[in-house]
């Protein structure tokens, strides 16, 4: 007897909907085999499939079968095919009724001893299935409340085979999992850091306020212990909410890489992703043999900080500068092509020479103006380009760490971030979540219009600074920003002025 049912595989992050034959043949077999573009882990499943239905006490056929997954073009990788193929090996000697199975999408790895296995992706799963409008997805307990987030589609989770067969044969009835989002949000959306927790820096954090209510890239220049750790953890805590767009988008690359956490429905917080400086291209950037997605794209809606930026590879730093263009990364194969999102925003630290202490007021510097010269050219000039917001984060002195002086806190500063990303939200009416930083070079020319006084300031600037054209936009938007923040429609002098100083990079022998 023929079986056909349907289960969803992953390419990336993005689900595509398959149907799995099992034919139970009364003979001509000699082995139960699986074909259509299997990997290890799928053809590995006829063991786990056999070992499973026996110990759960369900007949498992004396004849061989083969099992199909169509399309059969279409590579088919991990474990999730488990549960489907030994429903359908059921299905297939009558033990399974197949008159919910046309309505319903089934996942999920099996044990040897019958129970259901969590798996990576649940929640592409399921979105794929209401994608191609099934009313319903099996998939394993474990990732229930996962899938549930998607809504317009039941979510039932199991635990073991011998229950999904119950339910498919309805001895047993299984209420939909369900999520409460906005108490989700509530109690997971909080911070145990906050900005107030920085003492002094306060130009810093001036600078880190306007790159959140833009989206701008920072670097941070200064000596060991002045805070640069410190103030790249607590800037997650002075961006926007996540908007459950966002948060969908960002839980789906963590889904699919198996980070999303033991029984966690959503990520309700910004990631920070704080990739150390050894990590070679395929981490940071997303390859290797299987194509994953590296550190920017778990850093999307969020905040990849560099520190030590100047140790990173060269080779390894210039990967970054297409996705810190475009806000995606492309990795491509021979047989196949995945995009993974990477919109973040890029904060990067270094010290300002290699001992640490060029310019300090407290400590000699060791370094020669050839070893300064050197370390700093590690980082190229168009990565530099490519940041907005140049900061210099001075040490600390004793008096501003024990001040006792209220500082402010991380809610404060983010009501005047969402002030300005408002103003944006209505600039860039129908493109959602776009902010100064992403503008194009028109959209410059039209909201960053500068008076005479502004345009001979930015001249003299680009003269003195030899700054490039893609800088001269880099300070309009920044320029704007600062504007927005201000709640001011026009750019005035004073605010240009603090944009071409945030290019201090430029400024430096």
């Amino acid at each position: 007897m023929l079986a056909r049912l349907h289960s969803v595989t992953l390419e990336g992050i993005e689900g595509i909907l398959c149907e799995v034959e099992v034919d139970v043949a009364r003979g001509g077999f000699e082995k139960t085999i699986i074909v259509g573009l299997p990997d290890t882990a799928v053809k590995e499943s006829v063991e786990r499939v056999k070992s499973a239905i026996v110990n759960s006490g369900l007949p498992y056929p004396k004849t061989q079968s083969v099992v199909n997954l169509a399309p059969a073009d279409v590579r088919k990788a991990g474990p999730a095919f488990d549960l489907p193929i030994a429903i359908g090996t059921l299905v297939g000697q009558g033990q399974v009724c197949q008159d919910r199975l046309d309505k319903t999408v089934i996942v999920g790895e099996l044990a040897l001893d019958g129970r259901v296995r969590p798996i990576n992706g649940a929640l592409s799963m399921a979105m794929t299935a209401k994608a191609h409008g099934f009313p319903s997805i099996l998939v394993p307990a474990e990732d229930a409340m996962e899938a549930a987030v998607v809504r317009g589609i039941d979510v039932y989770g199991v635990g073991s085979l011998a229950q999904a067969v119950a339910f498919l044969n309805g001895q047993v009835r299984l209420v939909p999992s369900t999520v409460d989002l906005e108490g989700l949000f509530e109690t997971e959306g909080r911070y145990d850091i906050d900005m107030a927790d920085v003492r002094g820096q306060e130009a810093a954090k001036r600078a880190l306020t306007v790159a959140a209510a833009g989206g701008h890239n920072v670097l941070m220049i200064g000596p060991p212990g002045a805070g640069k750790t410190m103030l790249a953890q607590r800037l997650v805590t002075i961006l926007p909410p996540l908007t459950l767009a966002e948060s969908l988008e960002t839980t789906r690359i963590y889904s699919a890489m198996g980070l999303l956490g033991k029984g966690k429905a959503l990520l309700a917080r910004r990631p920070f992703r704080s990739p150390h400086h050894t990590a070679s291209g395929p981490a940071l950037i997303g390859g290797g043999p299987e194509a994953k997605a590296g550190e920017l794209s778990l850093a999307h809606n969020g905040v990849l900080f560099l520190d030590e930026f100047a140790e990173f590879p060269r080779h390894v730093l210039e990967m970054i500068r297409q996705p810190l263009e475009e806000g995606a990364v492309t990795v491509s194969r021979a047989r196949r092509t995945i995009q993974y999102p990477a919109r973040f925003m890029c904060v990067a630290s270094l010290n300002p020479c290699p001992c640490g202490y060029y310019g300090s007021s407290t400590k000699r510097c060791r370094c020669t103006p050839n070893q300064i010269e050197r370390y700093l050219a590690k980082v190229s000039g168009p990565l530099m380009d490519r940041i907005d917001i140049h900061i210099e984060v001075p040490a600390v002195t004793f008096s501003k760490l024990r001040s006792g002086s209220d500082q402010r806190s991380s809610a404060v500063i983010r009501d005047s971030v969402l002030a300005a990303r408002a103003i944006q939200a209505a600039r860039f009416s129908g493109q959602p979540g776009k902010t100064n930083a992403h503008m194009t070079h028109r959209e410059v020319e039209r909201f960053c219009q500068l008076d005479p006084t502004c345009q001979a300031m930015l001249k003299e600037a680009m003269d003195s600074l030899g700054l490039s054209a893609r800088a001269h936009d880099k300070v309009c938007k920044v320029a704007r920003t600062i504007a927005d923040l201000e709640g001011v429609d026009r750019i005035r002098p004073e605010f240009l002025a603090e944009a071409i100083g945030y290019r201090r990079l430029e400024r430096r022998p």
